[in-house]
């Protein structure tokens, strides 16, 4: 397991690679969803009780940094 930050993970034999909160079978990409889809923190914590509200934040700083990169679109033939 690599630790992208303190509370995101990633472990190619867990949820097929995709970053973890923890180590846990929650992925990232879930509490952004939940989160554009109008769930405030309180809903996500309901509904994943084993989230802690630092982990949401974690999850928002995360994808903020991915989008700080710098992308080209090729194309390939």
């Amino acid at each position: 397991m690599e630790y992208i930050t303190d509370r995101i993970t990633i472990d190619s034999d867990l949820c097929n690679g995709k970053p973890t909160i923890r180590g846990k079978r929650i992925t990232v990409q879930t509490v952004l969803e939940f989160l554009s889809a109008g769930d405030g923190k309180e809903e996500i914590l309901e509904a994943y009780p084993s989230l802690e509200p630092e982990d949401i934040d974690a999850c928002l700083k995360f994808a903020s940094k991915l989008m700080g990169n710098h992308y080209d679109i090729r194309t390939i033939a």
